[in-house]
């Protein structure tokens, strides 16, 4: 392991501090329903020992690595006499001999021994750590925390990802597909950077940006007595059954909003959590549906232009308000605003 500097412990040490938080924190949030795991921290209470040993620690196995306090001394840029008395109010704190005196030089004792293991398990978990998070927000191979809806993940996606690793090709992808609602919980939780979702968010604690539209259809079996038009009022599928998304899905909000222009209210026979899957149940006869473009033409059903009222949904990028971004999360910001109006493939 590459020692670390004494100033590194102690930095590590206020950091978790100050923010509460370990340097690493797992989260495990399936979707807004989900609660994130019970994650274990230190107690760095005014009497705890983590808070009292840490900067401690590096000192103490560089003496063991040298069994030798001058060179370990020389190692860690400071005094051998500032090191030989750490080493001393260690053994005096944890009332216990950590290492045998044979003149100049030092050996472990067994308890010096068992400290030792635990010491450069714990040293390794925080360099691991702070490399970890200096990898993330290095400008041109930092990570950026991505969540986009279900439907763009086939075509609109993968393209913006390969348009911005052209100039980009270092910078690393954590991708969520989730509801819009969903991302924006994992927004909140500080899960994702920046998401793609529909209809755009306004809530006061987000930002977010129209980036662009996307035309819906009418989706028919099709045997569908409708099936042989290209156009058709949506007010024309008043009596049918649909097939819709759950509701809490950006979707589905527009689905209602759109039949109540028009007049009606859906009678909604199956709820799914995939547009694929409504034009499955569509092609089977099961009912008709409000969807956008597939990204492969699927058999069994006809896709009709819907006249009025207009059928889109807006698509946009939101993300935490007032949340200091890292630089590959900034240059990927950039990238997807720089792309309004041509965010669909048309």
């Amino acid at each position: 392991m590459r020692p670390l500097h004494r100033n590194a412990i102690i930095d590590a040490v206020a950091h978790n501090s100050s923010s509460g938080q370990p340097l690493s924190q797992a989260r495990n949030r399936k979707d807004m329903r989900g609660a994130a795991e019970p994650v274990e921290t230190a107690d760095l209470g005014a009497d705890s020992w983590a808070l009292a040993l840490t900067p401690r620690l590096a000192q103490f196995a560089a003496v063991a690595r040298h069994e030798h306090v001058t060179r370990a001394a020389h190692e860690l840029g400071m005094p051998q006499s500032t090191l030989s008395r750490a080493i001393v109010r260690l053994e005096d704190d944890l009332g216990v001999a950590l290492f045998a005196r044979h003149g100049r030089t030092l050996s472990l004792t067994p308890a010096g021994r068992a400290f030792l293991a635990s010491t450069e398990r714990a040293l390794l978990d925080v360099e691991r750590a702070t490399e970890s998070v200096r990898a993330d927000t290095d400008p041109t191979a930092g990570k950026v925390a991505f969540g986009f809806l279900h439907t763009m993940g086939s075509e609109t996606v993968p393209g913006l990802l390969r348009a911005f690793r052209a100039d980009h090709p270092r910078v690393r992808f954590q991708l969520v597909q989730n509801y819009g609602e969903a991302m924006i919980e994992r927004l909140r939780a500080g899960d994702l950077d920046l998401c793609l979702t529909s209809p755009v968010p306004d809530y006061p604690d987000l930002v977010a940006r129209r980036l662009d539209e996307q035309k819906l259809r009418l989706v028919v079996p099709d045997d569908h007595p409708l099936a042989a038009r290209k156009r058709v009022r949506l007010a024309e599928a008043a009596g049918e059954l649909f097939v819709t998304l759950e509701p809490g899905y950006g979707l589905r909000r527009i689905t209602d909003a759109l039949c109540a222009e028009a007049g009606f209210t859906p009678k909604v026979a199956f709820e799914g959590e995939e547009a694929e899957t409504l034009r499955g149940l569509v092609a089977a006869g099961l009912g008709v549906a409000l969807l956008p473009p597939p990204a492969v033409p699927r058999p069994g059903v006809a896709e009709l232009t819907v006249t009025a009222p207009r059928a889109v949904r807006e698509i946009g990028v939101a993300w935490m308000d007032g949340h200091p971004d890292t630089p590959p999360v900034a240059a990927f910001k950039k990238f997807l605003l720089g792309r309004r109006g041509q965010l669909i493939p048309r």
